[in-house]
């Protein structure tokens, strides 16, 4: 069984049964999976069914409908954003790169309907001596954390608070890589299935004519007061009311759904502004 419904399985043989299914319209005969993706020829309808039950029981993005297996739509392509819920978090790290680096603070804020609401925040023990660097630039150090929990005491609460939301972060490839690093210490082989969408990436494109997309000019620009920079929670804080911004700016512009601002999202997609469709 999932251990979680906001995790998905990384495994080898759920990821190639994916693959099979959306090279099929999102679904195949049981017999089908187990052929191509076990590799075991021509198996009996029954004995198909029984392995494949056993397979996808560790995927919520997988059903068996009598003996055709189906892959789930993931629920979000057709979200307005004023019934989407967000988290904005923000990590602390003993450094850059996941592994070896480890988690050492995790700040969260959920949004919804344009405003902020819940707070999420932990000191977390990275079990392993925070670099002077790292000190020098988050203000923790290996007392903050030494009677703090670890990630995998606190993980259950965590994704309890982000449940089926949509994540947001600035730079998210950074915060996820290690998000993900950690729950997969916890719980082998399963990543989150939340979609996130990446803070940068949307201030690129709306805020072209900025000096840079850091998160204190970005902050800046809108006038977000950003103290305790590069602490999880202030860096959250900021993040949450930059993502405001910047939907209240997509809105203007006639973006209403969350397909949209994933695309927004994506590095090769081009931004243009909504124009008046009367000359001046």
């Amino acid at each position: 069984m999932t251990p979680y419904p906001n995790l998905i399985s990384e495994s080898l043989l759920i990821n190639e049964t994916i693959a099979l299914l959306r090279s099929f319209d999102g679904k195949a005969s049981a017999v089908s999976v187990v052929d191509f993706v076990m590799k075991i020829r021509k198996p009996d309808r029954n004995l198909a069914k029984m392995l494949v039950a056993d397979l996808i029981a560790r995927d919520p993005r997988l059903t068996l409908d009598d003996d055709m297996v189906v892959l789930a739509n993931d629920g979000f392509e057709h979200l307005e954003l004023a019934d989407t819920e967000f988290v904005v978090f923000d990590l602390e790290t003993t450094g850059a790169k996941a592994p070896p680096c480890r988690i050492t603070e995790i700040g969260a804020y959920r949004v919804k309907g344009g405003e902020v609401l819940d707070k999420f925040h932990t000191l977390v023990n990275p079990e392993t001596p925070i670099p002077s660097f790292i000190i020098g630039l988050t203000g923790i150090d290996d007392s903050m954390v030494a009677d703090a929990p670890l990630f995998e005491d606190v993980a259950h609460d965590f994704l309890e608070f982000i449940g089926d939301s949509v994540l947001v972060a600035h730079n998210s490839g950074f915060d996820m890589r290690f998000l993900n690093h950690e729950i997969g210490r916890v719980f082998p082989d399963y990543k989150l299935a939340n979609p996130c969408l990446c803070t940068v990436q949307l201030s690129r494109k709306l805020l072209p004519d900025i000096r840079n997309h850091k998160l204190a000019t970005v902050a800046e620009h809108y006038s977000i007061d950003l103290v305790n920079h590069h602490r999880a929670s202030a860096d959250a804080f900021a993040t949450a009311h930059i993502f405001v911004n910047l939907l209240t700016q997509m809105r203007s512009d006639g973006v209403n759904d969350l397909t949209t601002v994933r695309g927004f999202s994506s590095r090769k997609h081009n931004y243009a502004r909504k124009r008046p469709n009367h000359l001046p």
